[in-house]
């Protein structure tokens, strides 16, 4: 499980940041094609948590749609996967979005 050395960074990248402030919330942005799984990510936080200034922290996950760009005709669609085909018949596509794990809004005491 990946999740858990992620979720320590995250602690740690969040610690950081607050400069001995205590957290009450985190927002993690996750995309919905990252490979990571959210649940994993909640289950790990409280975990990881405890005796840090995070302790008893809300987190919020805000999961971010997957999109694909057509290389070849620019066309844009929401996918669940990093493959397929577009509508034109090109396999040939980019991941615009989906692939993210960003620490969105913090909030500190």
């Amino acid at each position: 499980m990946h999740e858990l050395g992620i979720t320590r960074n995250i602690v740690d990248i969040v610690s950081k940041a607050a400069e001995g402030r205590r957290v009450t919330r985190v927002q993690l942005k996750i995309g919905e094609l990252s490979a990571i799984y959210p649940e994993s990510i909640a289950f790990c936080f409280d975990v990881c948590c405890k005796n840090t200034l995070l302790e008893d922290a809300k987190l919020d996950i805000m999961m971010i749609a997957g999109c694909l760009r057509c290389r070849q005709c620019h066309t844009e669609t929401t996918s669940k996967t990093l493959y397929g085909q577009c509508v034109c018949g090109s396999k040939d596509l980019q991941c615009i979005a989906g692939q993210e794990l960003l620490i969105g809004d913090i909030e500190l005491d």
